[in-house]
């Protein structure tokens, strides 16, 4: 689907991050623990957060621009939002244009009363059913996918909002892991394959539901179990029920989230995301090694992988770049003249340490290529000898249509090149990727089975899970409308 972005820094060189959603039920001022959730959720999206909860009569929303900090730290925006349901999410948009028509979550009246619904993940046949929807007569107020759901609940001819809700499911397809606040309680569900994560866990008598178990721990909830593939869960005040309504499948969580999206310090599928990483790094300098001095991180997403690398190969690993944290993602406009300079905003070289020396430097993937040109450079300015590249994941050459905001294929540097041509284009002296059962040797598989792969590695492989009705079946003409849409 069409994604249109403000500029970022490093050029959109980086595989943006989802979402992330975190929810609760039972907790006198919801509102209040849902921004400390959404704090430790803050890295799977940075363009906007929203917070909705419901004090038993009035649902209560406060959606903004912008990160939680700032947004949900004031008082006065926690006091506005009484009761004890809550849920929240902070977003990135890989649909939809950024506006705050888009942020979530998305409230409705409905028939049935009100409706909120937090959402990560992509609808990938949002398109036709909001045509089929407007054709009906369905008038939508945001450009997400995530409200084809609420009018497809909406124009369920099943009588009760739990039947309306799976038969609106029943027709989607794509990657979603959903939070659904109604007056008669919370809902949480993941798609069947289970693309994207939640996790469920406990504060007391209170019911938590996150995108990641780093938002439980930030809140100190203790981790129950991870809401299973094509499950519901229901919560009504003290009562807690699981149904499966789909027809079970092989699951296929999405790998990147152990590769870059999950922060380090969570535990995903019952894999810690830093051991992963630092396993990862281990395959790399067991199938890529290369004579050197250092092996240095291109921070922050490449430390665990860089220390894997060292620790195999017995290099030893230095901080050669040092990032700012300070900088923020808009700093530079497009129209700027230092443009060029956006990396060196984020990451300067330790130039007392790398002159002079073989370097390996160790990134998590390569998208457009042009921040791993910038960084190569850094590194021969700052005098290094050699600089060779290595991957903690296999070369990414197909878009996402899960929820991941990736370029056109068109702009991704693996669907252009061969290594040698990406070696050539990064301008450093070697270039080598994980292989993509050296990926699955790392979260303890002995290798990637073609005919049953255990996870969605689409965005390497072009294996897609479910079919991509917009993608395959959208005109160029439908596409060019849509885009003029998102950019007015």
């Amino acid at each position: 689907m069409l994604t249109t972005h403000p500029f970022q820094p490093e050029d959109g060189d980086h595989l943006r991050e989802e979402c992330g959603i975190f929810g609760v039920s039972g907790a006198e001022g919801a509102a209040a623990l849902v921004a400390l959730g959404l704090h430790a959720l803050q890295h799977r999206g940075q363009e906007a957060a929203g917070i909705t909860t419901w004090d038993g009569h009035l649902f209560h929303t406060h959606r903004a621009m912008g990160h939680v900090a700032g947004n949900f730290d004031r008082d006065e925006i926690i006091r506005a939002l009484p009761g004890d349901v809550g849920c929240g999410h902070v977003r990135y948009s890989t649909t939809g244009e950024t506006a705050l028509r888009n942020v979530q979550p998305l409230y409705a009246d409905l028939a049935t009363g009100g409706f909120a619904i937090a959402h990560n993940g992509n609808i990938s046949n949002a398109m036709k059913l909001r045509h089929e929807l407007v054709r009906r007569g369905s008038i939508f107020q945001s450009t997400s996918d995530t409200e084809t759901i609420i009018h497809l609940v909406a124009t369920s001819s099943y009588r009760t909002l739990l039947d309306k809700f799976i038969d609106a499911l029943k027709r989607v397809e794509g990657a979603y892991a959903l939070i659904v606040m109604t007056p008669d309680g919370m809902i949480a569900c993941r798609d069947p394959l289970g693309i994207r994560p939640l996790v469920m866990g406990k504060l007391g008598d209170t019911i938590i539901f996150a995108s990641e178990t780093v938002a439980l721990d930030v809140v100190g909830a203790e981790f129950v179990r991870v809401v299973d593939p094509g499950e519901l869960v229901i919560v009504r005040g003290e009562e807690i029920r699981s149904i499966r309504p789909f027809q079970e499948v092989a699951a296929r969580p999405c790998i990147f989230e152990w590769v870059y999206f999950s922060r380090p310090d969570s535990i995903v599928d019952d894999h810690s995301v830093y051991s992963v990483r630092k396993e990862i790094g281990a395959q790399l300098a067991i199938e890529s090694p290369v004579e050197a001095d250092l092996v240095i991180p291109v921070p922050d997403s490449g430390v665990p992988a860089a220390i894997g690398y060292a620790q195999e190969s017995g290099i030893p690993f230095e901080l050669g770049i040092i990032r700012s944290h300070y900088v923020g993602r808009t700093f530079i406009q497009p129209g700027d003249k230092v443009r060029h300079l956006g990396v060196k905003l984020k990451h300067n070289a330790n130039r007392a340490l790398i002159k002079g020396k073989r370097v390996i430097l160790v990134d998590d993937s390569i998208v457009r290529g042009t921040t791993s040109l910038k960084i190569v450079q850094m590194m021969r300015e700052a005098g290094a000898a050699e600089v060779h590249m290595r991957i903690a994941s296999p070369p990414t050459r197909h878009s996402c249509f899960y929820g991941v905001d990736t370029p056109e294929r068109g702009k991704l540097l693996a669907a252009q090149h061969d290594v040698g041509g990406m070696t050539d284009f990064i301008h450093a002296d070697s270039l080598a990727f994980v292989s993509i059962d050296g990926l699955y040797k790392a979260l303890g598989e002995a290798s990637r089975a073609d005919d049953r792969p255990k996870y969605c590695d689409a965005c390497f492989t072009g294996d897609y899970p479910t079919t991509l009705t917009d993608h395959d079946e959208t005109t160029a003409e439908d596409q060019f409308a849509l885009l003029a849409e998102r950019v007015n």
